[in-house]
């Protein structure tokens, strides 16, 4: 295993303190905490991708798992936040869909290809958005989290949309 598949698998371990952290009714020290591990945890999907491309470890396996653990890491804290009532759970399935057709539909591929732009800036908005609701904000602060998270269900649903459409053949 490549030493950015390891990095990979480290954001993952981040998952388990997360949705501990957030259950029940989390003070905001406790918040604060799970902010910091979530932004750490999301900080190494950068990493993990720069030492693939500079260390030319690039593999099937890393562009299976990568995808999937950023989502994991995004659907975690989101469905704990369902749970404290702080996002509809309406938000969070949409979001849940598309990632389980775009995986179902990635399956089905004969070579695995990387991230395109929209599902690039999707990612970078779902991590601003679930950093700012994990954070125990309040007053208008609250209410830019949940302007962002909308943002981020909203690109979640067209970076879907743009991933599985018929691209044009390039010109010769």
């Amino acid at each position: 295993m490549t030493s950015a598949t390891w990095v990979t698998l480290s954001r993952l371990s981040a998952l388990p303190f997360l949705l501990y952290g957030l259950q029940g009714s989390p003070t905001p020290t406790t918040r604060w905490i799970c902010l910091a591990i979530f932004i750490v945890a999301a900080s190494t999907d950068w990493l993990d991708g720069y030492l693939a491309r500079k260390l030319d470890q690039v593999t099937e396996l890393g562009k299976f798992l990568d995808p999937l653990v950023d989502k994991l890491l995004i659907l975690g804290p989101l469905i704990a936040l369902v749970g404290l009532g702080e996002v509809p759970a309406w938000s969070v399935v949409m979001i849940l869909i598309r990632e389980l057709a775009i995986a179902g539909w990635r399956v089905q591929q004969t070579q695995i290809s990387g991230a395109n732009w929209w599902g690039k800036i999707k990612t970078v908005v779902q991590i601003v958005a679930v950093s700012l609701l994990v954070a125990p904000l309040s007053g208008p602060w609250f209410q830019v989290s949940l302007f962002a998270y909308a943002a981020a269900v909203l690109l979640t649903v067209v970076s879907g949309l743009v991933y599985v459409w018929p691209q044009p053949a390039p010109s010769p």
